[in-house]
């Protein structure tokens, strides 16, 4: 297994499942308690002492969100009224204690900031984290606090004046472009079904970053059905060079895993053996450009049962260095306590879906759709970052 559980910390307390909410909606905290029981299945988890996190405070919630905002979520359960903020909608439904289950979604992120701070560990992954489209003074698609916009928000005050974001969920990665687009100290990159094709609708070629920031924002729009040697040639096109340019001091990444073909919020087709490539690239990307230093968070993933807690699993493993091969048997246990929720589901037999993720790398060409794609952001954005656009080996 290695010992590389030394140098990163998983932040996991079972409070993080006050996330709820509620009834039939999509996001349901159940992935996250599935995929810490199949990492602790595994061995993954073997030695790992998780990192609990403290709710995070206002003076922290303030990074990326209103005062007024805070109030409203704060007060949202016991309002009679229509409370507004994208609050109380069919997407973000007011639950019990939403307040303080969300400010302690963001003090995981925060806690696992920290650790990479103060130099304890290289990497760290939160999970329950990721919450990426919450904007400064409303609640979008889910989310209530922008876990990952506080985080970097934080980062950037404590020793770090370089910080890339790389969004890999099948959504825009809308709320923490939105934090950052006039702030040439932070690198947004986001890989997404197309717009036109899927909520939030924002995530253009041509959204590039405010003044004093061109190029700092980067989104890579991908047609409905893309697999995973497409979605990885586009991947391994665009963001090595582009983190090879910018030089962070640290990769913060969201990884939602609703870019599965099982997903039933969106259309991407990607595989669990094609995430477990994903988490491997960003791993040696961090490695490579960013001192080493890896912030991992959760995200998206509907489908709860079969894709996300083999996702994360990967996800989990790949930071504590103790890959899983996607040929490994789901253990007999796992499978037991699943079916004591969902006794008619079917469920995976190994760690992957037998798929090839290997790709042909990007040499310039428009063989496929997602080629077109590819050289449609290399040339709004290589030029910014004096890289040459139509070179494959920029």
């Amino acid at each position: 297994m290695g010992d590389r559980a030394a140098t990163a910390s998983v932040v996991w307390d079972s409070a993080l499942l006050g996330y709820d909410l509620g009834g039939d909606h999509p996001f349901n905290p159940i992935r996250l308690e599935l995929t810490m029981r199949l990492a602790r299945a595994l061995g993954v988890l073997d030695g790992v002492d998780p990192l609990a996190p403290e709710a995070a405070g206002d003076d922290d919630l303030a990074r990326a969100h209103e005062v007024s905002y805070v109030a409203a979520v704060r007060e949202a359960p016991m309002a009679s009224w229509d409370v507004g903020h994208g609050l109380g909608t069919a997407d973000n439904p007011v639950f019990d204690q939403m307040h303080a289950a969300s400010a302690l979604v963001v003090g995981g992120t925060l806690a696992a900031a920290r650790r990479i701070a103060s130099g304890e560990v290289d990497r760290a992954v939160s999970i329950a984290g990721g919450l990426h489209h919450a904007m400064r003074d409303h609640a979008a698609g889910f989310c209530v606090y922008n876990d990952c916009a506080v985080a970097i928000s934080w980062l950037l005050d404590n020793g770090f004046d370089r910080v890339a974001y790389l969004d890999v969920d099948v959504h825009h990665g809308d709320g923490v472009q939105a934090a950052f687009y006039d702030d040439p100290r932070v690198l947004t990159v986001s890989l997404h079904q197309h717009p036109a094709t899927l909520w939030p609708g924002t995530g253009f070629v041509t959204e590039l970053g405010g003044r004093g920031a061109q190029g700092t924002s980067v989104n890579v729009p991908l047609p409905p059905g893309t697999r995973d040697p497409a979605w990885l040639r586009a991947f391994h096109a665009t963001v090595p060079a582009l983190l090879a340019a910018f030089q962070p001091q640290v990769l913060v990444t969201q990884c939602g895993v609703d870019t599965h073909e099982e997903d039933p919020l969106a259309d991407l087709s990607l595989s669990v053996d094609g995430h477990r490539e994903t988490y491997r690239a960003l791993r040696d990307l961090a490695t490579r450009y960013a001192g080493g230093k890896w912030l991992a968070t959760g995200g998206g993933g509907y489908q709860l049962l079969r894709v996300v807690p083999r996702s994360w699993t990967h996800l989990i493993a790949t930071v504590l260095d103790r890959d899983v091969p996607v040929e490994t048997l789901v253990p007999a246990e796992w499978t037991a306590a699943v079916r004591t929720v969902a006794p008619n589901a079917t469920l995976p037999v190994a760690m992957g879906d037998g798929r090839d993720p290997s790709f042909e790398p990007w040499g310039g060409g428009l063989d496929e759709a997602v080629d077109t794609v590819v050289r449609d952001v290399r040339r709004a954005v290589f030029p910014l970052h004096g890289l040459d656009p139509d070179d494959p080996r920029d």
